[in-house]
């Protein structure tokens, strides 16, 4: 389906969906408001502010703060974005649950009054739901931070790099709600964990280039042993700022790898660190039926066959190859493991399961393993619920 009929759709259901909210609205101060003309007065008022926040937000347009909050983004940008979104998905039950309201006023549910009530209610607690929850997200889901320590188990780890340990910072998206004091927040964190090495895979801006400075500045004070490396993401590429923010990174002693690979070595043993740009490579397939994906093509010739081998690529869905190629682990992030996920309920119940199915956490196939990392920023909607921001740090173990 192209994307130009999917965004007429979803503007559509938008659309119908806001008459929906101005009708309830109405009928809500109806009920509270007895004077005709004091109605009149708050219904206007009511639709000025609305459409005065709307247009600030979408007909005006606005450039947000690059790396601080200001008043804009906290009072208006990030509210509206969060109602826009919570709005439509509460619209979306509200149709769903539409014959059970209908239900409660018919005249079986209105002979038990207990019964009315208790449809009414759940009906309304349910749709009621996603404004609970965006809220949660904004102020609360997107901020608690947390710490996962996953073992990683190779048979190939030389002895030197028992007990290693690699700690990965991923998707930052520095901007107005992941300012570049709180980035230095996330670092501060990171070094407290003393890790030997730390690991950035990508997304450190998101859509504006000049962000790159600040995000790059922040990120000058992480400390390493064995040192800090990156590969980069989409929104790099995007952006168009490989090149320079690689550059930037290199002036102050972080290394991205990008097609490239990295031997750490230790009291005389070593494994091959390689990092790759954000993938989405796909060629025509013979007779031009199809396309046909395609990933880490030219890594086989950066990999060391008699030690481990770990890949930093954004993009989770290079594993299945990497797997085939016998990469012993692979250090992912981009899909903020869902952002807003309802795996708790079901493990489906995630936005970019639709995409891929690497969403978070640790994965195993024959020739390899891979760890998704959730991200720490945020994009679209600063909102995260049920995939709250992650550092993972890494322990490789020597498997007998």
């Amino acid at each position: 389906m192209p994307f130009a009929l999917i965004f007429g759709i979803l503007m559509a259901v938008f659309a119908v969906s806001q008459i929906y909210w101005f009708l309830q609205a109405r009928a809500l101060v109806k009920r509270l408001v007895k004077a005709r003309k004091t109605r009149i007065v708050v219904a206007a008022v009511g639709l000025a502010i609305y459409l005065t926040i709307f247009a600030l937000n979408f007909l005006f347009g606005r450039r947000a703060s690059p790396t601080r909050m200001t008043w804009y983004d906290a009072l208006i940008s990030a509210p509206f974005a969060g109602w826009v979104v919570c709005s439509l998905l509460a619209f979306l039950l509200a149709m769903i649950l539409w014959p059970i309201r209908r239900a409660a006023r018919s005249p079986a549910a209105l002979a038990s009054p207990g019964r009315r009530q208790f449809l009414e209610r759940g009906a309304n607690a349910v749709i009621a739901a996603p404004f609970v929850a965006g809220a949660y997200g904004m102020l609360y889901g997107r901020l608690n931070l947390q710490i996962t320590r996953q073992p990683i188990r190779l048979a190939r780890l030389p002895k030197a790099f028992a007990g290693f340990r690699i700690a990965q910072l991923s998707d930052i998206h520095i901007g107005p709600f992941m300012t570049a004091d709180e980035v230095r927040k996330y670092v501060r964190i990171t070094n407290d964990l003393k890790p030997d090495l730390i690991a950035l895979t990508g997304d450190f801006v998101t859509w504006d280039p000049s962000t790159q400075h600040a995000v790059v500045n922040a990120l000058t004070g992480l400390h390493a042993p064995f040192g800090i490396f990156g590969c980069l993401g989409n929104h790099e590429a995007w952006s168009h700022t490989e090149d320079s923010i690689t550059r930037m990174f290199q002036q102050v002693g972080i290394r991205i790898l990008r097609q490239a690979r990295a031997p750490i070595s230790r009291q005389g043993e070593s494994f091959n660190l390689i990092g790759v740009d954000f993938e989405t490579s796909r060629h025509m397939a013979p007779g031009r039926e199809n396309f046909v994906r395609t990933y880490l093509e030219g890594v086989a010739s950066l990999m060391s066959p008699d030690t481990v081998n770990i890949l930093m690529s954004h993009n989770p869905d290079t594993f299945d190859r990497a797997a085939e190629l016998g990469i012993d682990l692979s250090l992912a992030g981009h899909t903020h493991g869902g952002q807003v996920a309802l795996e708790f309920v079901s493990p489906e119940i995630a936005p970019s399961r639709l995409v891929t199915p690497y969403v978070a956490g640790w994965f195993q196939k024959p020739g390899g393993q891979l760890y998704v990392n959730r991200g720490i920023g945020t994009i679209g909607v600063p909102i995260r619920i049920g995939a709250p921001p992650e550092i993972t740090v890494y322990e490789l173990v020597k498997e007998a």
